[in-house]
């Protein structure tokens, strides 16, 4: 069902696709989504205050248009699944991986079985925030507290390495792989920094908000589109941002409430936000490159609407 734009109206800024816009309603505090094959998203939800060990967390499925199929697709203490936080997902074959506080845990995609559990108790790694995988069979994690990303082999009994560690990752959250070089993309929750960590995990800083420079404030999430094109999410200054190939920003969403970890479907061109502390997530068609028209018309404050500070309905 097509629902008004409420909250992520400002994806309208710059030449998205209008007619391409579902809101998904009665989630609990959703940290992530990501797409599996342009056909199923998943929704991580901390289901109370994110970061505390309730067990209490849950995994929703949703369609194309934003329907859920499955509320608690995977929910912890129900069916032998303990999740406590969900943050970032990651899928590499049949199994979606979870970030979940100091473990990542693994799940059967098509039933919700647990599967695994990797912890990183001999890390002292405890908030574990972005999850990535690339074409190789390898996730990368990060642990915002000690500022270490972590990589897991997952062809070798899902073996943990010290990718690297430095405060430049500025307690790093989410994490991409480029589609591009695959390069490893992240975002620093302390000043705004997005960086790239190349394949001899050299780091190198893309963007950097200092008092000077302005722009970015508390970075959560990240994905790149089909065209190697790069968006993030503010969840402090309710923006979205969208990084072209040479680093030229915009935002191309703003006024949102606590935007968190975003992902794009590349299949169907879309990008998945989750909203939060508002409970809520949308689906909302991308501009594609040969379609940018950077002459229209901006929208104005007046233009926002607030559905979603209303009364939680039941999804249609």
């Amino acid at each position: 069902m097509t629902f008004a734009l409420t909250a992520f109206a400002g994806l309208l800024l710059l030449g998205t696709d209008h007619t391409l816009a579902y809101e998904i309603a009665n989630l609990q505090f959703p940290q992530n989504i990501i797409a599996d094959n342009g056909q199923v998203y998943y929704i991580a939800n901390a289901n109370g205050d994110p970061g505390t060990r309730e067990n209490n967390g849950f995994i929703s499925k949703a369609d194309q248009e934003g329907k859920i199929t499955e509320l608690h697709f995977i929910h912890g203490g129900q069916k032998s699944v303990t999740l406590h936080s969900p943050k970032e997902m990651a899928i590499i074959g049949s199994t979606l991986y979870v970030a979940d506080l100091d473990v990542v845990r693994g799940f059967d995609k098509q039933t919700g079985h647990p599967l695994l559990t990797i912890p990183f108790s001999l890390f002292h790694a405890e908030s574990l925030t972005g999850l990535t995988a690339d074409s190789h069979g390898f996730l990368y994690v990060s642990d915002a507290n000690t500022n270490t990303i972590f990589r897991i082999d997952s062809t070798q009994d899902h073996a943990i390495t010290q990718f690297v560690q430095s405060p430049s990752l500025s307690h790093p959250h989410g994490l991409a792989v480029h589609p591009r070089n695959g390069h490893l993309i992240g975002v620093g929750w302390d000043d705004g920094k997005v960086f790239e960590i190349d394949e001899k995990g050299i780091i190198h800083e893309l963007f950097v908000s200092t008092f000077f420079s302005g722009g970015f404030h508390n970075l959560d999430g990240i994905d790149f589109d089909q065209y190697g094109i790069m968006y993030v999410s503010d969840l402090t200054a309710g923006k979205v941002w969208r990084i072209r190939a040479d680093l030229k920003k915009e935002a191309i969403a703003e006024f949102l409430l606590s935007p968190s970890g975003i992902g794009v479907d590349r299949v169907n061109h879309v990008i998945l936000v989750p909203y939060l502390y508002a409970k809520g997530a949308e689906i909302n068609g991308l501009e594609r490159p040969s379609n940018d028209n950077p002459k229209k018309k901006k929208r104005t404050f007046s233009d926002y609407g607030l559905d979603f500070f209303k009364k939680d309905r039941p999804n249609e």
